[in-house]
C-alpha cells in the first residue's frame, strides 16, 4: 500500500493523520515509511531534526544521484522510518515545472524500497501542485481527510477533478481508500450537519471513523510523539487505532 493524504485545504488534520496512522501500522507489526512532501516539514518534525540533515526528499527529487534509501531515517518508533522534508521543497516546482519527467519524479525514486516497506503513507502540502501530484502518481491509494466544518466540502471539487486527470494520463489504478471526517466536535451542530452532508456526498467511501476533536491530538507534535506515546488512553488514539484497522480492511 503506498497511502497518499491529500486536501489542498490546509487545516483539516492531514499532517495529523500521516503522523498517527503512520505510528497505528508500525504498531500493528507493519515496516512502515512515513514521507514528507510537504515543505512545511511537519511530519519530519515529529520525528526529526530538519537543521541535523545532510539531505532530504528535495535532493532525492532533485538529483539523479540521491536515492531515497540515502534519506530515509529512523524514527523513535520500531518499525516506522521517516523520509524527510525541508523547507527547500518549496522551490521544487519551479526547478521542475519545465522537466518532461517532472510528474514522475518521485514515484521512479520510490520504486527501489518498496520491497522494505509494505506500508508507505505520504503527507502532501496543502496544494494542487507538482509535489501533491507527484504523490498521486505514485500512489496506489488515496485518503482524503475533510474537516468537520461549515466550509469541508470547498475545493473538493478541484481534488477530484486532479485525481481523475492523474488516472487518465498517469496513473490509472490510483484509488480512493476513503474520505476521513476530522476535527468532529460532537457538541455542535454545524459538526454534526457537516457530517451528514459528507456521508450524503461520498456515500460508502466515508470512513466509519470520524477523528474527535481532541486536545491530546493538538499537543502531542509539541513533543514530538505520535498520540499512541504522548497519550495511549485518549479519545484521539481511539480514533486513529480504529483508522488503522478500517485502513488495513479496506486495502
Amino acid at each position: 500500500m503506498i497511502l497518499a493524504i491529500a486536501n489542498q485545504k490546509g487545516g483539516v488534520g492531514k499532517t495529523t493523520t500521516a503522523i498517527n496512522l503512520s505510528s497505528a501500522l508500525a504498531l500493528r507489526g507493519k515496516p512502515t515509511l512515513l514521507i514528507d512532501l510537504d515543505p512545511q516539514s511537519n511530519a519530519t518534525l515529529s520525528y526529526v531534526d530538519p537543521s541535523t540533515l545532510q539531505r532530504s526528499v528535495y535532493d532525492v527529487i532533485t538529483d539523479s544521484s540521491c536515492a531515497l534509501s540515502d534519506v530515509i531515517e529512523p524514527a523513535t518508533q520500531e518499525n516506522l522510518w521517516v523520509a524527510p522534508a525541508r523547507i527547500s521543497l518549496a522551490k521544487l516546482e519551479g526547478q521542475l515545472v519545465a522537466e518532461i519527467d517532472a510528474h514522475f519524479r518521485f514515484k521512479d525514486k520510490l520504486a527501489p524500497v518498496l520491497e522494505r516497506f509494505p506500508c508507505v503513507v505520504i503527507d502532501c502540502p496543502p496544494t494542487l501542485g507538482l509535489l501533491t501530484v507527484n504523490a498521486l502518481v505514485a500512489a496506489t491509494h488515496l485518503l482524503i481527510p475533510i474537516q468537520s466544518s461549515y466550509f469541508a466540502l470547498e475545493g473538493t471539487d478541484d481534488l477530484l477533478e486532479t485525481i481523475e486527470k492523474v488516472r487518465l494520463r498517469a496513473n490509472p489504478g490510483l484509488e480512493i481508500l476513503g474520505i476521513l471526517i476530522t476535527m468532529h466536535d460532537r457538541r455542535t451542530s454545524i459538526a454534526r450537519d457537516t457530517m451528514t452532508q459528507i456521508r450524503e456526498v461520498f456515500g460508502t467511501q466515508v470512513f466509519r471513523t470520524v477523528i474527535s476533536k481532541n486536545v491530546r491530538l493538538e499537543e502531542s507534535p509539541a513533543y514530538r510523539e505520535s498520540i499512541f506515546h504522548f497519550a495511549p488512553n485518549s479519545r484521539g488514539a481511539a480514533d486513529y487505532y480504529s483508522l488503522c484497522e478500517e485502513v488495513m480492511a479496506r486495502v
